[in-house]
């Protein structure tokens, strides 16, 4: 199974939510994808933005000054 990565550290709204869809624009369904983000906003909004793109967000937790969502890219596999 493909994962790929995002580090979007250091950047502020919008920016973690605009690599996140940069990074997600040619994948197919069913990678998992980790945004990493220092900007607390990303928690809200990167699972907000993925939801009504039709991507599972499977996970959103907090490391200290790290935001880290993984979610998994959705449409036909």
């Amino acid at each position: 199974m493909q994962t790929v990565t995002v580090d979007a550290r250091r950047l502020l709204c919008p920016l973690p939510v605009i690599r996140v869809q940069q990074a997600l624009e040619n994948l197919p369904a069913g990678v998992t994808v980790t945004a990493i983000c220092t900007d607390p906003g990303a928690l809200h909004d990167i699972p907000a933005w993925a939801r009504i793109h039709g991507h599972r967000v499977l996970e959103t937790h907090s490391e200290g000054r790290e935001h880290i969502i993984t979610l998994q890219t959705g449409g036909v596999p």
